[in-house]
């Protein structure tokens, strides 16, 4: 019953960083559609867009990788709120990049079904995602 004791001991604070990135992770999608011009959901839900839904599965992987790197390495649940806020920006420059520099007319192509411009969005989202959570492991 002690070694049941001792294991469950984290129980606290891992309901609490759960919860915290599950709300992160929505306000993610919130703050991602919003700089996006065009309505991922909406495209995914009425139209069946499956580059809409490729595009912002990818950015939600990328956001979520990243912040399991800070929950795993951050020292308090401020630290980890800090962390999670410098993901939150590199995954919106990586849209960013993508959308003006790599390519450029990705907004019209999302909105056509190009999965093929999805797929590098969401390639480039989980790529960052990965980096960025490599960076932290401070």
């Amino acid at each position: 019953m002690e070694m049941l004791t001792h294991s469950l001991a984290g129980i606290g604070p891992f309901f609490t960083y759960l919860v915290i990135g599950l709300a992160l992770i929505a306000v993610f999608k919130v703050i991602y559609s919003a700089i996006t011009p065009y309505d991922e959901w909406g495209l995914v839900k009425e139209s069946q867009n499956q580059a809409a839904a490729i595009g912002i599965g990818g950015a939600l992987v990328g956001f979520t990788l990243a912040l399991a790197a800070a929950a795993s390495n951050s020292v308090s649940v401020t630290d980890y709120l800090l962390w999670a806020g410098v993901a939150l920006l590199a995954q919106l420059l990586a849209f960013t990049a993508v959308r003006f520099v790599i390519l450029p007319g990705l907004v019209e192509k999302i909105e056509q079904n190009n999965v093929a411009a999805a797929i590098v969005l969401a390639a480039i989202n989980i790529s960052v995602g990965l980096l960025n959570a490599a960076c932290m492991s401070y």
